[in-house]
């Protein structure tokens, strides 16, 4: 049976769009690299601090976010300055005065390494964060901060858990 020109054309474009469409994989690799490439720059703004399992933070209604600073640890049993101990508690508060000399001299040590180089010209704006347990004797606290002020530390930031301003709603209306 012969068929017209018609029938023919009419077959070749039903074979054509009776094909199953495939992937194109190159565009699809291109856009998970650039998505990959995205991730990463943006998760490199994030800054956290050590985790300290044995610490309970204080809260705070706070909205800023910290920056990269020094970070002072006052643990159970000892000060640490960004994770290496510098001097047992104890000996701390034993001590007369509000210079803690072990912690000075870390601090200043890490000024040079953790600090931008804008930061090491400007003493205001020298930051250093502490992470202290909400339990910490007020003694030892104002002697860290002390020490911190000494060693060339214009800004003193504590670190706080953030919480809700819905609990800060419901205090002001117990209140």
């Amino acid at each position: 049976m012969v068929k017209s020109a018609r029938a023919r054309r009419m077959d070749k474009h039903h074979k054509r769009n009776k094909a199953v469409g495939g992937l194109n994989l190159v565009s699809l690799m291109d856009i998970f690299t650039i998505l990959v490439f995205f991730l990463l720059v943006s998760s490199s703004e994030v800054q956290t601090l050590p985790n300290a399992k044995d610490l309970a933070l204080p809260e705070s209604i706070a909205e800023t976010k910290p920056e990269e600073t020094v970070v002072v640890m006052i643990g159970k049993t000892d000060i640490l300055v960004q994770g290496s101990p510098v001097a047992t508690i104890a000996d701390v508060l034993a001590t007369k005065g509000n210079d803690i000399p072990a912690l000075r001299e870390a601090l200043l040590s890490q000024s040079d390494r953790v600090l931008r180089r804008t930061a090491k010209d400007d003493i205001a704006g020298r930051e250093v964060t502490i992470m202290g347990d909400k339990e910490i004797p007020y003694r030892l606290l104002k002697k860290v901060m002390a020490t911190c002020t000494a060693s060339d530390y214009g800004q003193i930031s504590l670190a706080v858990l953030q919480k809700s301003s819905d609990k800060l709603d419901d205090l002001q209306a117990s209140l």
